[in-house]
C-alpha cells in the first residue's frame, strides 16, 4: 500500500491545532490549558492563541473555570464523512449491539490505518466496551484489520505482515470473517467481518466485548447480516 506523499511544506500551526484536539479526544473530559500545552509541549501563549481560534469555529468549548472540551462544532464535520455510510450503518449497528449485547463497530481504510466510523454500545448491556468514533491503529492489527486485508491483494499491503498475519488473513478470506485478542486492547476480544460497498474503500463491520466464551461464528454471522443490509441499503 502506497505511503503518503506529498511535497507541500506542512503547517506547523494546523498541525498543533489538530494535536490539542486529539489530546481532548483521548483525554474522554475537559482539560486545564495548561495541561494541555504540557501533553502537547507548547508553550501556554502559543496553546491559548490556538485554543481561541478552534473556540471560535466551535470545535472546543471552555468553561467559567477555564477547563476545555471538545465542541459541538466537531459533531458536524464528522457527520460530514461518509454521510450516507454513516445514517444506513448506525441502525444495523444498533440492532447488532442490542442482539449480541457488545459493542458494535463500523470501520474503514484510511492509508495504512483503520479508522472507527460508528460506534454503538448496546443498550441493556451491564458492562459495554466503549469504541470511541475516530480512534485508529495499523490495519496489520486487530479482527478489522485482518478483514479488511482480506479484500485487498498483497500487494496493497502495508510493510509489516509477516507470514503469520498473513495466513491469518488468508483464513479470514476464506471463512468470511475475523477474530483477534488482546492486540489493539488488552484484555479485549473482537470479531469482524468485510464491507464492501461499490465506490468505496474496503470496510469492516465489528464487535468487541470481554466474554471469553462468546462463541464467534455466532457474533460473525449477525455481523454478516448487518453488513449485508448496510451493502443492500447502498
Amino acid at each position: 500500500m502506497a505511503p503518503r506523499q506529498d511535497t507541500t511544506p506542512a503547517s506547523q500551526t494546523l498541525s498543533r491545532g489538530i494535536r490539542l484536539l486529539e489530546e481532548l479526544a483521548d483525554a474522554r473530559g475537559p482539560l486545564t490549558i495548561d495541561d494541555l500545552s504540557a501533553r502537547v509541549g507548547l508553550h501556554r501563549s502559543v496553546a491559548y492563541r490556538l485554543l481561541r481560534t478552534l473556540e471560535d469555529h466551535g470545535l472546543v468549548t471552555r468553561d467559567a473555570t477555564g477547563a476545555v472540551r471538545l465542541g459541538t462544532g466537531l459533531a458536524a464535520l464528522a457527520a460530514g464523512v461518509a454521510a450516507d455510510l454513516q445514517s444506513e450503518a448506525l441502525p444495523e449497528l444498533t440492532a447488532a449491539a442490542n442482539d449480541l449485547g457488545m459493542t458494535c463497530f463500523l470501520v474503514v481504510l484510511d492509508h495504512d490505518e483503520c479508522v472507527t466510523l460508528a460506534s454503538v454500545e448496546p443498550r441493556h448491556a451491564v458492562t459495554a466496551v466503549a469504541q470511541r468514533p475516530g480512534t485508529r491503529h495499523p490495519v496489520t492489527r486487530g479482527a478489522p484489520g485482518r478483514a479488511i486485508l482480506a479484500q485487498l491483494p498483497p500487494r496493497r499491503w502495508p510493510d509489516g505482515v509477516d507470514a503469520r498475519l498473513a495466513a491469518e488473513v488468508a483464513e479470514a478470506a476464506e471463512r468470511g470473517w475475523a477474530t483477534s485478542h488482546d492486540e489493539v486492547v488488552p484484555t479485549l476480544r473482537a470479531v469482524a467481518v468485510p464491507l464492501s460497498v461499490q465506490g468505496r474503500g474496503p470496510a469492516a463491520v465489528a464487535a468487541v466485548h470481554v466474554n471469553t466464551e462468546a462463541d464467534d461464528a455466532a457474533i460473525a454471522a449477525r455481523l454478516e447480516a448487518a453488513a449485508a443490509a448496510i451493502t443492500s441499503a447502498l
